[in-house]
């Protein structure tokens, strides 16, 4: 049976770092820890992106883990209705890099827009003898 933890997040500049220290956490209680950094900087990116991208004045986003045996899914939804940008950054851009690394970092990643908002999620194979 899959295990899920979620945790809403303000819009503010602090609650990326508290999004990281909530994945964290949940991985260490889960035993999950052998892709701890990338999952970490993709949490981090993603939840970045949503802040600048994604979710309006007053509201929130939602952070949700889950681990399926060996698979571990990261989504980051947003409430916000602009589309998530889709080519990668030029070479001499100064920003625009956290979808493409998410891109790049895990072994899936997608984007699925809802009526209101998206969600951007990663999929990460971990090592299923420490997952519980």
């Amino acid at each position: 049976m899959p295990l899920t933890r979620q945790r809403r997040f303000p819009r503010s500049r602090a609650s990326v770092r508290a999004a990281r220290t909530f994945v964290q956490e949940v991985l260490a209680d889960w035993g999950c820890v052998d892709r701890l950094d990338d999952i970490t900087l993709c949490v981090s990116e993603l939840a970045t992106n949503a802040l600048l991208h994604g979710v309006p004045p007053g509201r929130q986003y939602c952070v949700t883990l889950t681990l399926d045996g060996p698979l571990l899914r990261l989504a980051v939804r947003d409430t916000g209705d602009h589309p998530a940008p889709a080519p990668p950054p030029t070479q001499d851009a100064c920003s625009g890099r956290g979808l493409h690394l998410a891109r790049h970092l895990a072994d899936d990643f997608g984007i699925t827009n809802h009526v209101v908002g998206k969600t951007a999620w990663t999929l990460f194979k971990t090592d299923a003898r420490t997952a519980r």
